[in-house]
């Protein structure tokens, strides 16, 4: 584990930033979606992750893919989809694959 000077791995301060801000800009849009539920849930998930520090790989993965099919082409939250890609991208692939 990387510390950033504070103790926490500075992937898991990134991953939780960029959760933070899309969260936020899913709330400010407010067109409603089918599965914006789901993209709700699954970004909850994963600052629940970030906030236990040491986030499972594949769990980050599997709930990034349900945001990301849940956001679908909703172009203005796409920045906000990116950071989170990014950040869950920076803690590598899970052992074994």
């Amino acid at each position: 584990m990387r510390d950033d000077g504070d103790g926490e791995d500075p992937r898991v301060t990134g991953l939780r930033t960029s959760v933070t801000r899309l969260r936020r800009d899913l709330a400010a849009y407010r067109v409603e979606f089918t599965d914006r539920g789901i993209a709700e849930d699954e970004l909850a998930a994963l600052a629940d992750m970030a906030d236990g520090g040491a986030p499972e790989i594949p769990r980050l993965r599997r709930s990034l893919l349900l945001v990301a099919s849940a956001i679908g082409s909703v172009s203005a939250l796409a920045p906000g989809l990116a950071e989170v890609r990014g950040a869950v991208e920076m803690f590598g692939t899970p052992r074994g694959t």
